[in-house]
């Protein structure tokens, strides 16, 4: 399997992810959904928040790169999110539509890319204005895994609260070759 393949699952178990965890939140009342449960963002609210934050600043950040472009346009026209616990939206109906959307622009995005895209570099400011340059792959790999802990942690905030978001295993999208 190339490169640009398994980012494609990852992409296709990130959309699957993110509309499960938002299905089991809106089953929560507001109050519950913004308590504070001592997560690095406090509440479930704002976990999924930091999520959209994360991954609009690392879309933009990827629209810089020649390859992604055209497939990430849509991403130069939205504000840069001025701190990581910004609050994106202020109800769950509105987050997720938007989360959707840009569940939806990287699935796009993913399959435009090649392996030879890939294994170039990308110059980005961080949060703190620092300038890097990192192997392209290995920041798409950190922005998936950047969603997968946060996500791991809603799991974990939405348990207490007496809700299960179900199988939450990349396997169960990996096909078996027996």
């Amino acid at each position: 399997m190339q490169l640009q393949q398994h980012f494609k699952l990852m992409a296709t178990y990130n959309e699957r992810m993110n509309a499960q965890v938002y299905d089991t939140a809106s089953k929560l009342g507001t109050a519950e959904l913004i308590e504070d449960r001592g997560a690095f963002f406090g509440s479930i609210y704002g976990t999924l928040n930091h999520i959209v934050v994360a991954d609009t600043m690392w879309l933009k950040r990827f629209a810089t790169h020649p390859s992604s472009t055209a497939t990430l346009a849509v991403m130069v026209a939205l504000p840069m999110p001025e701190r990581l616990d910004q609050i994106m939206f202020d109800d769950l109906d509105g987050l997720k539509v938007h989360r959707q959307w840009l569940d939806s622009v990287i699935i796009n995005w993913i399959e435009a890319l090649t392996d030879e895209d890939l294994s170039t570099t990308l110059s980005y400011h961080n949060s703190k204005g620092i300038v890097s340059t990192r192997r392209y792959s290995s920041l798409i790999y950190h922005f998936f895994n950047h969603q997968t802990h946060h996500r791991g942690q809603v799991s974990t905030l939405l348990s207490q609260a007496g809700l299960d978001i179900g199988v939450t295993d990349l396997l169960a999208l990996i096909p078996d070759e027996a």
